[in-house]
């Protein structure tokens, strides 16, 4: 912060206090524990002023008077400034005297703020003629920061304003208060709750130094639906001076009222207010605090506001009388009149010449023609004898300052405090040295509530302030009686009646008793100790630095007169270490070097080895570093390539390391499909055969150790096919070698895909020529991608649906002449579904199996018999269910299916019930509606008939039916269960052993061409799937039906 109109740096270095744990490897913490390098001790000026504007016309126009130009302070009824030109010096407070005044204006001559008096320091008044001292506050740009709190800036009288904010009340005070700071100063702080208002500004200086403000507000006003209404309540602002220290600020308007159950309802109010605020977490460099902070977290806080605590005990027309009597002048009769000119009530009545802009004539500020003492002679220029100095106003029974303090016992808010009810928490409030600021009639100076209600004099608007250390003190002494109190308890139930019958007792504690310890240490209310001189206290902040504050003044403006209560103000100097950002970036750039230079020699090191052939960058005779990435060449659907990496420890300490997950992007919401595995292996030699023995997920090398790491690149998922064909996705992925507390290894990867007639639609596969399969295709467009559907179309049907489904004929054929001439050939017609349902596959574990599954699929990519690409050596049921395997994965992979969702849905509309029939003739019918249907899509119609040819060949080779066993069939389809099963018994006693081999093989076939149809169903069919199970069984078994009416045997 610049040093310009700004007092002295505080010089005293900061207090030595522990460190916070400092990781080596985290930036912050080690930042920070060199932060006496980059902190410097600053001083602002903080000035704090409340006012209840009473909703009264006009006030705005005196807000610029009194808050920022200091005046507005009448000497003869503060205690403290009565005494000022013959006593002290309070730096905070100016005295402007300007001499020859009656014959033309000269310039005025200003004290430093530092210096006493004036020019007239003798303590004799003005003569005849002269102009009054204009005493103010000190103010302009020698403050650091302004906080104003405002009460009533509506009417609470209207119903509508008490509710809801009015926006044009924010406004209104924002501009007055902008015109009246310096320029330059920034807004920190603002926030209005109905009638409450809280505005916080701060010097160009001092505002580049301020972060983190939040500000929070809190209605305790009437309860409503929506809660607690605004029109009482309080307002709190916390924010970050220098990132060393957090400063609160509470305005707040607390419940109004002289009975008991109102002087509850403050202490609630204010309680609320403190439980209920929560500011968001502080942020320093990045680093968000876990929680935010409440009330009491903080370093320094300031509540301010209308808190309406009244006097109790005295009658208010007593208070009333005394108070008016030092007004007038009247207390001290022993002292001679003073000459000022009153109204018939004895007070000061001053109003403007002129209406105001908006037409209301409202009570101004105006310096008074006559001056305080008119007794005392210019000629009279002898220096006062010593005897004659005015004694301490707290010793003169008869000073206003005695006055004051025979009503402040008698203050509610005092009262609170010593119960423990409200601000009992270490808060502080300077010397009450001012008149009562509530309640006035409106336009004077000192005339008291002269209504009906003639409300007594108090003091309900209010200053205070504590520190961290105040909390922490306060926190100490509630632990120490909680512990007096257990140890109390268990000495009772020693048996030891009385703490002094023990002599190993040191003492008997009793908090109720104990008048000492009402106020924690707390000399607030001691005023006859006061000294003004005391030193700053000294105050360890949330961050461990040292800061100082001291309260310079607290005073009223008592010649504030267009509301019925009077502002006060309270000026603090502040003592801080701040950040100084230029120190702090060279800090954090040396600091920066240092960890990375210690934790490249501490941390693991490894090195990833690329085989040359094997790395994206083929120019490497020898190896490549593995972050120049693995290249796995072609890659085509279900097959299998593997690439090894060596992974070396060619660090100095042990290292940890694993793989970990690519994450995906935050706003991709698609799933990425997994076609890389990776795992650790140790390759062993046995018998001149190698091995490689899988480790854990997690490997530890010990310096110069190795290890082999195993990738495969494999693509089974379909979608990813599609979208691989469509060339909208890459194979591209990164590796990532996660190093425990040391640097991650980013491994690219790559592989070219190889199209496949997999994964496309019918309409592309027709428009493949023969010769040559999609590979041809491809390679002569020399473009990847969807097939375009204005290519010319070859084939009625695709040639690999034509090619599976005669290779399945052919080899279902083969195995049943095999196993009718081979016993070891057997075939399992007891497994519904065979070779078409995975449950029931034989093979499917063979070694061998990915190998011949991925020779016919290239078959099939390069238009050759799918027969030929497997060797003839191979057993025929192991080929027949490769190939049933490699049908089914072709009719899944077709985006749109054979039975597309259009043509599913005139099926649905069609044959509802398409699953359900029974006889021949139902049967027939249905098979004929579904083909006049597909018959609207030619190539799907001639692709479905294919389909079901071979699937009717295949049953009636695995299971035959006779001619009797095919009437039982049609019988069986047509009658109920029950009857069923007692003419499947009579039958069978009628008929003998031959019938009942005929009632098996019905079953099977039954079980065996509802199983296929169910697998087929699925695989053909792209009917909308619903998340509702019952619908989703529903839509499987109509699917299901579809197919299964083309595999019933009823046709004689």
């Amino acid at each position: 912060m610049s040093t310009a109109n700004r007092d002295p740096s505080v010089t005293s270095e900061p207090e030595q206090v522990e460190e916070p744990e400092s990781n080596p490897h985290s930036l912050s913490r080690a930042v920070l524990a060199r932060k006496s390098e980059y902190v410097r001790p600053h001083r602002i000026r903080i000035k704090v002023g409340t006012w209840n504007v009473a909703g009264c016309p006009g006030t705005d126009k005196d807000l610029a008077s009194w808050f920022v130009d200091g005046k507005g302070i009448e000497p003869q009824l503060d205690a403290k400034l009565a005494r000022l030109s013959v006593s002290e010096s309070i730096e905070t407070i100016e005295i402007n005297k300007d001499h020859n005044a009656t014959s033309k204006p000269s310039a005025t001559s200003k004290t430093d703020s530092g210096a006493a008096g004036g020019p007239n320091s003798s303590g004799v008044s003005p003569g005849e003629g002269e102009e009054e001292p204009d005493v103010r506050l000190l103010s302009g740009d020698k403050i650091g920061l302004y906080v104003l709190g405002l009460q009533e800036v509506v009417d609470l009288n209207i119903v509508s304003q008490t509710f809801y904010s009015d926006p044009n009340a924010i406004a209104k005070w924002q501009d007055a208060l902008e015109a009246a700071l310096p320029k330059g100063y920034h807004l920190v702080a603002s926030e209005q709750l109905v009638g409450l208002l809280l505005l916080i500004y701060a010097s160009p200086e001092v505002a580049e130094t301020i972060s983190n403000e939040s500000t929070v507000s809190v209605g305790t006003g009437i309860y409503g639906l929506l809660g607690y209404w605004g029109n009482k309540g309080g307002i709190t602002s916390r924010i970050l001076l220098g990132e060393t220290t957090r400063l609160v600020f509470t305005n707040c308007h607390l419940a109004s009222g002289h009975d008991q159950a109102s002087l509850d309802r403050r202490c609630w109010d204010y309680n609320r207010i403190v439980s209920q605020i929560k500011f968001s977490p502080i942020n320093l460099g990045g680093v968000v605090e876990d929680e935010g902070e409440k009330i009491g977290d903080e370093d320094f806080a300031f509540w301010l506001g209308d808190l309406n605590f009244r006097l109790d005990g005295l009658p208010g027309e007593d208070i009333r009388r005394l108070l008016t009597l030092h007004t007038r002048g009247e207390y001290d009769l022993s002292k001679k009149s003073t000459g000022e000119i009153f109204s018939d009530d004895g007070v000061i009545v001053l109003r403007n010449n002129d209406d105001d802009d908006d037409g209301t004539n409202t009570p101004g500020m105006i310096s008074r023609e006559a001056s305080f003492d008119k007794a005392s002679s210019d000629e009279d220029s002898e220096l006062p004898d010593p005897d004659e100095f005015l004694p301490d106003p707290n010793d003169d029974p008869a000073s206003l300052q005695a006055t004051l303090n025979s009503l402040i016992p008698h203050d509610q808010l005092l009262r609170m405090i010593k119960e423990r009810k409200a601000f009992h928490e270490g808060w502080h409030e300077g010397p009450i040295t001012f008149l009562p600021t509530y309640k006035y009639d409106v336009g004077t100076v000192g005339l008291f509530d002269s209504s009906e209600k003639q409300r007594a004099p108090s003091w309900c608007d209010r200053i205070l302030y504590r520190t961290r250390t105040d909390i922490n003190l306060y926190e100490k002494k509630c632990n120490d009686e909680v512990e007096a109190k257990k140890r109390d308890e268990d000495m009772k139930k020693m048996g030891i009646d009385k703490a002094a019958e023990d002599e190993n007792v040191l003492f008997d504690y009793d908090p109720a008793a104990d008048s000492s310890a009402d106020n924690l240490g707390d000399t607030t209310y001691d005023y006859d100790e006061y000294d003004e001189g005391e030193t700053l206290e000294q105050v360890i902040t949330k961050e461990g630095f040292v800061d100082k504050i001291h309260l310079d003044t607290y005073m009223s403006h008592q010649r504030v007169m267009s509301s019925d209560h009077k502002p006060i103000v309270a000026m603090f100097t502040l003592d801080y270490d701040a950040v100084v950002p230029e120190l702090k970036a060279k800090v954090h750039a040396e600091v920066a070097r240092e960890l990375d230079r210690a934790e490249n020699e501490g941390r693991p090191g490894l090195t990833v080895i690329v085989d040359a052939k094997d790395s994206i960058n083929k120019e490497n005779k020898h190896f490549a570093d593995g972050s120049e990435g693995v290249d796995f060449g072609e890659l085509g659907f279900l097959r299998r390539e593997n690439r090894y990496l060596t992974i070396a420890n060619t660090g100095r300490v042990p290292a940890t390391f694993r793989f970990i997950e690519n994450p995906a992007p935050q706003n991709d919401t698609v799933k990425q499909p997994h076609w890389l595995q990776f795992k650790f292996v140790r390759f062993q030699v046995d018998d001149d055969e190698e091995t490689r023995d899988p480790l854990g997920d997690e490997i530890t090398l010990e310096p110069g150790e190795t290890v082999n790491a195993f990738i495969e690149a494999h693509v089974q998922d379909l979608a990813h096919v599609q979208a691989l064909n469509a060339a909208t996705a890459q194979l591209e992925d990164v590796l990532i070698l996660r190093v425990t507390d040391g640097r991650d290894h980013f491994i690219p990867i790559k592989a070219t895909w190889i199209p496949s007639c997999f994964g496309r639609s019918l309409e592309e596969l027709i428009r493949v020529p023969r010769g040559g399969g999609i590979r041809g295709l491809i390679e002569k467009r020399q473009k990847g991608g969807s097939i375009p559907y204005t290519l010319e179309v070859h084939k009625s049907s695709p040639n690999e649906l034509f090619q599976l489904t005669e290779a399945i004929a052919i080899l279902a054929e083969r195995a049943i002449a095999d196993a009718n001439m081979l016993d070891e050939v057997k075939i399992p017609r007891d497994k519904p579904g065979w070779p078409f349902d995975k449950d029931s596959w034989q093979t499917i574990n063979d070694e061998d199996h990915d190998n011949l599954r991925a020779s016919m699929i290239e078959a099939l990519e390069v238009d050759k018999p799918v027969l030929e690409s497997v060797n003839i050596d191979v057993p025929v049921i192991k080929r027949l269910e490769i190939v049933s395997e490699v049908l089914l994965l072709f009719l899944r992979s077709m985006p749109d299916g054979i039975i597309t969702t259009p043509l599913w849905a005139k099926i649905e509309q069609t044959l509802p019930n398409v699953g359900s029939s029974k006889t021949p003739v139902e049967a027939e019918e249905a098979r004929s509606v579904i083909l006049d249907i597909l018959a609207t899509a030619p190539y799907n119609h001639i692709s479905f008939v294919f389909l079901m040819s071979m699937l009717t060949r295949v049953a009636n080779e695995l299971i035959s039916l006779s001619k009797e066993a095919l009437e039982a069939l049609n019988s069986r389809r047509t009658s109920s269960p029950g009857t069923l099963a007692r003419r499947s018994l009579s039958f069978r006693r009628s008929a003998g052993g031959a019938v009942a081999a005929d009632q098996a093989a019905i079953l099977r076939r039954l079980a065996w061409e509802r199983k296929t149809a169910e697998v087929f169903g699925l695989a053909i069919c792209r009917a909308p799937r619903s998340t509702n199970p019952k619908e989703k069984k529903a839509t499987e078994d109509k699917m299901r039906g579809v197919v299964e009416v083309f595999l019933r045997q009823d046709r004689t």
